[in-house]
């Protein structure tokens, strides 16, 4: 290694973070980061760690695409049967990070979750590239398999099986939503000395915005 890990850092200098210019609502001012993030042409924006637990307690994290967003929470799709939907399964609560390098920007999202509504998973999975809807059917996501070859034989079978018929959605694939308890906007300053807004929210509905030492 020619640089010593401990010597790497970066100085945050492109904007400031302000109670008086954040929105109200965090639903708005996630939109309008996330708008931000698209004009800024970062490689997939939508792309957000999601962390999860197993019953012993063990952390669990990875990268899936957020696809969807609104009032009433933040939305990925998944097997059913994979790893993540198993922990949520067992402690329906998940942590979301999002990282905008290029705008020197994090959102850190935690809350409950829930499977998304039937007629949503469908229309969405009707959405996708054909391609896309094999692989939901061809990969029991999380299992153990023997080599790639086992994966690529099962999706060359399915596309002998439905190639005149249309694929329907796995039962054991869809949306879960993350319905947010705490929302926090982190942009990056000068001396590590950043910018952290939360947004938490009360039992009325409403929400808190309280702003964090860095």
């Amino acid at each position: 290694m020619d640089k010593n890990i401990a010597e790497l850092r970066q100085d945050y200098t492109l904007q400031g973070l302000s109670e008086a210019e954040i929105d109200s609502n965090p639903f708005a001012q996630f939109k309008e980061w996330f708008d931000q993030a698209l004009s800024a042409d970062i490689l997939e924006p939508n792309a957000m760690m999601v962390a999860t637990t197993t019953p012993e307690g063990k952390p669990s994290a990875r990268m899936v695409l957020l696809k969807d967003f609104d009032a009433r929470g933040f939305v990925f799709y998944t097997n059913y049967n994979s790893d993540k939907a198993q922990e949520l399964a067992e402690n329906p609560q998940a942590a979301l990070v999002f990282w905008w390098a290029e705008l020197q920007r994090q959102v850190r999202i935690c809350g409950r979750v829930e499977k998304v509504s039937d007629s949503e998973s469908d229309k969405y999975f009707y959405s996708r590239p054909l391609s896309s809807r094999l692989g939901a059917w061809a990969s029991n996501q999380s299992e153990v398999i023997e080599n790639r070859e086992v994966l690529e034989q099962h999706l060359e079978e399915l596309k002998e099986k439905y190639q005149d018929r249309e694929i329907p959605r796995p039962s054991h694939w869809g949306g879960i939503r993350v319905i947010p308890a705490e929302i926090e906007f982190w942009q990056g300053r000068s001396s590590r000395l950043h910018d952290r807004l939360i947004y938490t929210r009360m039992e009325d509905g409403s929400w808190k915005i309280e702003r964090l030492s860095p």
